[in-house]
């Protein structure tokens, strides 16, 4: 395994030349004007296809290093790597205009909540597989009765002895149709309070019983579905000594809550990528039109600025983290922000581009369907509203009747 310096500025020089030989030169400078296209993201699982042999290869380099989840341990796949130089890592890969050689929700999320709750048999089964792309996963929370009043989950388990028996709907599930694996809450005890009684569980998509049916967006995409238990036997092990529920039985609120934190940060935090890298005041100093109409450059300002606020802030979170401090309710101010500030620069970016970006299916067809998208983001992972209503209650602490 490569030996990286943890000294910041010999680990920069070390991951510089990494990559120089580890990136092959088809996966770098990929940032164009609208963002990297969708086919960019290695998603990795059983039914992934790369879009190239490079795109593998890239991935491949990568989790062999622990440089797909930089920050986790040694022994779960990961590189051991401190916050500060993780930041080093993201920036070096913006120098080259690289995308991430992996990413998924069992990076994002599954895996906090593994290494948080998880038993050691859990996490050497898990982990190294979701490091090395070989598994995708999909996140089984939202029900039609239970999207922002979560707790109120109906999927119920059945303890029948040596497996579990799952009936019930989700909703929202982004990317079940491709999935390898969900991780559920599941009710696992109907007679406790709404909060309790459930339980988190790890399921195997391809068990009898488990259906999916995508549901189409306005952008014209599908990337969320509708997943469907029907008599579902989950056995009590998916081994010897690996549980699939995660944390204590009828506990999965637990759980729940501090995967929701990743979530949000995640979602908060997710790159703002319709600019492909460039600032807004790069893109309008570029066309003279653009850069003679006062409206647009200051709206075009204050979006950067902001944009410049939200990072400023992450990182403070981020450094908060790194020393043993939880973000806690924060997340949702992330979370709200972050989206918000993502729908407002695809706004931005249609205006700046024109008649063009009403283009479908053509040149700029992508990006009409992106801004489409992004009308999901304050719906998904806890709608706006929610979000105010925490950050109202639990971060301002302000009175509320």
């Amino acid at each position: 395994m490569l030996e990286l310096s943890r000294d910041p500025a010999q680990f920069r020089k070390d991951i510089r030349a990494w990559l120089a030989s580890a990136c092959p030169a088809e996966m770098k400078g990929r940032e164009s004007h609208d963002g990297f296209a969708e086919s960019d993201i290695c998603w990795g699982g059983k039914r992934f296809e790369f879009s190239s042999p490079a795109q593998k290869e890239w991935m491949q380099n990568a989790a062999s290093q622990g440089m797909t989840v930089p920050t986790w341990p040694v022994e779960y796949g990961g590189a051991g790597l401190s916050r500060d130089l993780q930041k080093i890592w993201l920036e070096e890969l913006a120098a080259v205009g690289a995308k991430l050689p992996l990413q998924s929700f069992g990076i994002w999320m599954l895996g906090p909540a593994l290494l948080a709750f998880g038993t050691e048999e859990q996490k050497k089964r898990f982990l190294p597989e979701i490091a090395r792309g070989e598994i995708r996963w999909c996140q089984g929370y939202s029900e039609p009765g239970a999207g922002s009043d979560l707790a109120n989950v109906q999927t119920r388990a059945e303890d029948m002895g040596d497996h579990w028996l799952i009936n019930g709907q989700k909703i929202w599930t982004s990317y079940a149709d491709q999935a390898d694996w969900i991780f559920a809450l599941v009710r696992t005890d109907r007679d406790a309070p709404k909060h309790k009684g459930i339980s988190f569980m790890l399921i195997d998509m391809t068990s009898a019983g488990v259906t999916t049916k995508p549901i189409r967006l306005i952008s014209g995409k599908s990337p969320f579905c509708e997943t469907f238990f029907d008599n579902v036997k989950v056995p009590k092990e998916h081994g010897p000594g690996i549980n699939a529920v995660v944390g204590e039985q009828n506990r999965g609120w637990d759980v729940a809550k501090h995967l929701l934190t990743h979530e949000r940060e995640m979602i908060g935090s997710g790159s703002r990528g319709p600019l492909g890298g460039r600032s807004v005041g790069q893109i309008i100093s570029s066309d003279s039109d653009l850069n003679g109409n006062p409206v647009l450059r200051a709206e075009a300002m204050k979006y950067e600025i902001d944009s410049m606020a939200v990072d400023l802030t992450l990182d403070r979170y981020k450094d908060m983290a790194g020393v043993g401090v939880p973000i806690g309710n924060a997340s949702s101010m992330l979370k709200y922000q972050g989206t918000e500030l993502n729908k407002r620069g695809y706004e931005l970016l249609m205006s700046l581009t024109g008649m063009d970006a009403a283009e479908w299916d053509s040149t700029h067809g992508e990006l009409a369907s992106e801004w489409l998208r992004t009308k999901a983001n304050s719906i998904e992972g806890g709608t706006s509203e929610v979000m105010l209503d925490i950050i109202a209650k639990r971060v301002l602490e302000l009175p509320y009747k």
